[in-house]
């Protein structure tokens, strides 16, 4: 059975949104995406539609070379895959994509997380409800409580996985790579 890597992403972009959400989980990395390359050149998310747009968010894919993420402190996991679960998690993310006007941030179960209470709205995620949901619904992760409730650190908590790297984005070699001249 052939074996692929999915890559999650957890950073601290040190925005406002961040150190608010900081205070109440004291963890240092609080925005999760999913990657399927090392390069990191497809990141999915839910954030911030616009990154100098706070207010409106939904289903992104995240150029973790803009300004926004340059910067960012982060950590970045691998797991394995079969080319089943694989295939079922790109094409969930495609149709996504093409949908992607019909997804919503979902702020509210930010706000229900923080007393444990379930609150699911349809076609809205908040960033680490998404990724858990991509990687339940594929068969990777069975986590012990629902997508709703799943904070960053839940995702690596749930799972061997490998760490790739830690450290500044910008630093990261495999998406900054310098190259001769």
């Amino acid at each position: 059975m052939t074996s692929k890597k999915v890559y999650i992403i957890l950073t601290d972009t040190g925005t406002l949104f961040t150190r608010c959400i900081k205070l109440f989980t004291r963890k240092p990395h609080n925005h999760a995406s999913i990657s399927f390359d090392p390069q990191l050149n497809e990141v999915y998310s839910f954030g911030r539609r616009k990154p100098s747009n706070p207010f409106i968010g939904g289903f992104v894919k995240e150029n973790v070379k803009h300004d926004f993420f340059r910067n960012s402190r982060c950590i970045i996991y691998s797991i394995s895959v079969t080319e089943a679960q694989y295939e079922k998690m790109k094409n969930k993310i495609e149709q996504m994509e093409i949908e992607q006007r019909n997804y919503r941030y979902n702020l509210l179960g930010l706000l229900f997380i923080l007393f444990k209470i379930q609150y699911n709205r349809k076609n809205a995620y908040f960033c680490s409800q998404f990724v858990a949901s991509i990687l339940h619904d594929s068969g990777v992760l069975l986590f012990n409580k629902p997508p709703c409730l799943i904070t960053p650190y839940d995702l690596l908590d749930e799972y061997k996985m490998e760490r790739v790297y830690e450290g500044k984005l910008h630093l990261y070699p495999l998406v900054f790579r310098k190259t001769a001249a």
